[in-house]
């Protein structure tokens, strides 16, 4: 058992000494040894101190890696929200304008049904008024009559018979 405790712990260590001793042929061999095996411990240290270190920034570099393919994808769907908000924004600015030009064709239609009626009316009032007064207003011109603005404001005009004719007409049969 004590040789199997000494293979396992002192083997390796004490084979390479042991080597780099007889290799060397110090003059004082014994403190060469506990000097060669005292570095050899501090080197097995740093070693095992190096690949904990390694072993650590393997860690640190895949939590690194994990977080930065988090934060893309925090990104990617920071970037689509924002293009689901833009959509639904264009969204409700055409409903909105919709809206709007409906509001305006109603209004639009509203007012001329408006004038519509207020031009039936003055007809039927003009209608009624030339039956009522029977040739009273033959005198007064068109602009007098009516009450809109614009109206032309034209004297009497006389219109000939249609029988006779016009001194251009004879004119004409004269001339053929």
């Amino acid at each position: 058992m004590e040789s199997a405790y000494l293979q396992k712990n002192l083997g390796t260590c004490l084979t390479q000494g042991l080597a780099e001793v007889a290799r060397m042929r110090p003059v004082d061999p014994i403190e060469y040894l506990a000097l060669w095996i005292y570095k050899y411990k501090n080197n097995v240290t740093m070693e095992q101190q190096r690949q904990e270190e390694m072993a650590q920034l393997e860690r640190e570099r895949e939590l690194a890696v994990m977080e930065q393919e988090m934060m893309e994808r925090l990104k990617a769907e920071e970037l689509l929200f924002q293009q689901q908000q833009l959509a639904f924004q264009l969204e409700l600015e055409m409903q909105e304008k919709e809206r709007q030009r409906i509001e305006e064709l109603q209004r639009a239609q509203e007012q001329f049904e408006k004038e519509l009626r207020i031009s039936v009316e003055n007809t039927a009032k003009g209608e009624d008024i030339s039956h009522g007064e029977d040739g009273a207003d033959s005198g007064r011109t068109l602009a007098e009559i009516s009450d809109r603005y614009g109206a032309p404001n034209l004297s009497r005009v006389e219109e000939l018979d249609e029988p006779m004719l016009s001194d251009v007409a004879l004119n004409i049969d004269q001339d053929l």
